[in-house]
């Protein structure tokens, strides 16, 4: 495919969500069936091009032409693609999966009567996402990572009427801008650092360096940006309040894109990152992933457990992007690439299997009021249980399995001390994923919605069954297309080791799953670390005072700070330099003036007259010099 013909293509992929997004808000707002339609439609397009794209295009040009947007003196802001093979991964991942989940939303969202509101939020969210991952330099990504941010902001207040809600979305919203700051610092260092910010012409600065020489402190204000998107510590507070929005939009933003975008974007600057900032980097996403593991117990809301699942994941991926990348950049970017890609597809199953549990129990979503629903939601049931299966690695049958065994074999092999919390992390993951399944789909129905819950409609298992298809065959890189197989090239091979990491996963698969049978017991009407510990469980439950934390610093310091600054302005600027500065001869001056204005014609024409002579007399005056 040449280039011409490949730009127009992803010039009509990245316009289509937003054409979608214009004709809801200015025509359908009050036609939802019809803006649902418009919206699926366009998620339909966006799958069919990217298929096409990635299967067809063959091997990828390093990237395609760009236009300048704005310039001030030296400094110019360009818009152009760069689809390498890195951004088709993400974008396959992006469009695939999010037909899929647009698909469900037509069920999921039947009855609701903003679904046009909704499905308008969910085109601009395509828009914006896509733009992060086909732009060709740091600006542009920073122009969509900010509408990403607006439009998961609106996704997650759709029900705004409830005060949870709207403050999930404002904390959302904050949180992110904390880390966009210096994600944006960063951006603007790498700028005056050398003078572009165009991604092939900073790899080509860093060519055959091992990482980028310049200042650490550049890629850690660039992870800023990663810290907020992709909820790393101590950011990660607004994901789970986030699941106040729509499950298809946890499924969405909070699972397979959106918070996967600071892992892209990780890959897609690798080469700007010193080691110093890479032992970061590892650290924080190993603590991550650790500390959001513990919580995860002591959650009993379906969804809030799968968002910990997220976070722990999601620092997986960042621990093994920084103990990869001080091998190699392309290593790094690799291991944490396959696995954003497999945890897309199981996650993304994962929550929108728990939107048909949801949808099935009248919008319940503790646990505790769940139970005996594998008879009466059986693909549902099946389905979720791959998603179980794949995050926690079952040897050989799930995608998990392939991705966690690359990201655990390259702290074996570079960082042992990453790779023991991580497997310590990866036993935790099957613990608190078999609880969830146990308490959720076995024993006895302890509610009455539980009783009387059915199998969802065909619109929403449908994108189930594909994506559990995904989650089983998503590790065999062998099946990719041509376009991104290179890039799966660039994973390590563990020949020597493989014994060893195969040993690792069905221990923890074992003694997590007989820990998890053992522990809770299917029926039962209470938790049971609950009951046995309960310290243990109210320190996971308070997710280690974070919140609280927060709350405290924004109260007695923060805002105290801000009072001061207000009484200072009001006294220093708007008392000493205005009224008294301005209050002087300006001030007289302008009482003066204002005498004159009477409101009397006849002093109007007095004053004219006078004015007339004046002007006169000064004419005549300039005239004879």
């Amino acid at each position: 495919m040449d280039s011409p013909t490949l730009h127009n293509l992803l010039t009509v992929l990245l316009l289509t969500p937003l054409a979608s997004a214009a004709i809801i808000a200015c025509f359908l707002r009050r036609k939802g069936n019809l803006a649902a339609a418009v919206s699926v439609g366009a998620a339909g397009v966006i799958a069919a091009i990217t298929l096409w794209v990635v299967c067809k295009a063959g091997p990828i040009p390093p990237s395609t032409a760009s236009r300048e947007w704005f310039r001030v003196g030296d400094f110019a802001v360009s818009l152009g693609f760069n689809l390498n093979p890195l951004a088709a991964t993400m974008l396959l991942v992006v469009g695939f999966v999010a037909f899929w989940i647009h698909l469900f939303s037509l069920g999921y969202m039947a009855d609701d009567s903003a679904k046009a509101r909704f499905f308008g939020g969910l085109s601009i969210f395509m828009f914006s996402m896509l733009g992060i991952v086909l732009a060709d330099n740091l600006f542009m990504v920073f122009i969509f990572w900010e509408l990403v941010g607006f439009s998961s902001y609106c996704l997650i207040d759709h029900y705004f009427q409830k005060p949870s809600a709207a403050a999930a979305s404002k904390k959302a919203f904050i949180t992110n801008r904390v880390g966009d700051f210096g994600f944006l610092l960063g951006i603007l260092g790498v700028w005056a650092a050398y003078g572009t910010t165009n991604f092939s012409e900073l790899e080509a600065m860093s060519a055959g360096k091992a990482g980028i020489t310049k200042e650490t402190w550049l890629g850690l204000a660039l992870f800023c940006g990663v810290l907020g998107k992709s909820a790393q510590m101590p950011l990660h507070v607004w994901l789970p309040d986030a699941m106040e929005g729509p499950t298809p939009v946890s499924a969405l933003i909070h699972a397979a894109t959106m918070v996967a975008a600071g892992v892209f974007l990780l890959a897609r600057t690798a080469f700007l990152f010193t080691p110093d900032a890479l032992q970061v980097i590892a650290a924080i996403g190993t603590v991550t992933a650790l500390f959001a593991a513990f919580c995860a117990f002591g959650q009993t809301d379906i969804k809030k457990i799968l968002a910990y699942s997220t976070l722990s994941q999601l620092g997986f991926m960042v621990a093994a992007f920084g103990v990869g990348a001080q091998v190699s950049p392309a290593i790094g970017a690799s291991v944490a690439m396959f696995h954003l890609t497999t945890h897309a597809f199981f996650k993304a199953l994962m929550f929108l299997g728990s939107g048909s549990v949801i949808h099935a129990c009248h919008h319940e979503q503790e646990i505790y009021q769940m139970g005996g629903l594998a008879k009466k939601m059986p693909v549902t049931f099946l389905t979720f249980t791959i998603g179980v299966l794949a995050i926690a690695g079952t040897p050989f049958i799930t995608a998990g399995f392939f991705s966690k065994d690359a990201i655990l074999g390259i702290a074996f092999e570079h960082n042992k001390l990453v790779f023991a919390a991580l497997t310590f992390g990866a036993l935790l993951t099957v613990i608190y994923m078999f609880r969830l399944w146990i308490i959720t789909f076995l024993g006895k129905p302890r509610s009455e919605h539980a009783e009387h819950a059915h199998e969802s409609p065909f619109v929403m298992l449908l994108p189930l069954i594909v994506l559990a298809v995904l989650s089983v065959a998503g590790g065999y890189v062998g099946l990719y297309p041509e376009s991104i197989g290179a890039f799966w090239k660039k994973l390590p091979e563990f020949h020597e080791i493989h014994g060893l990491l195969l040993g690792v996963t069905c221990a923890l698969l074992i003694v997590g799953a007989g820990l998890a049978f053992t522990f809770y017991k299917p029926g039962s009407e209470k938790d049971r670390l609950e009951v046995s510990v309960p310290a243990l469980f109210r320190l996971s439950r308070s997710k280690l005072y974070f919140d609280e934390i927060y709350g405290f610093y924004v109260a007695r310091i923060q805002q105290p700070v801000a009072v001061f600054i207000r009484l200072l302005d009001q006294a220093l600027i708007g008392g000493v330099c205005v009224r008294v500065l301005g209050g002087g001869i300006p001030g007289l001056l302008a009482l003066g003036a204002r005498q004159l204005q009477r409101g009397g014609l006849h002093a109007y024409v007095y004053w004219f007259l006078a004015g007339a002579v004046l002007f006169t007399a000064l004419a005549f005056g300039y005239a004879a010099r």
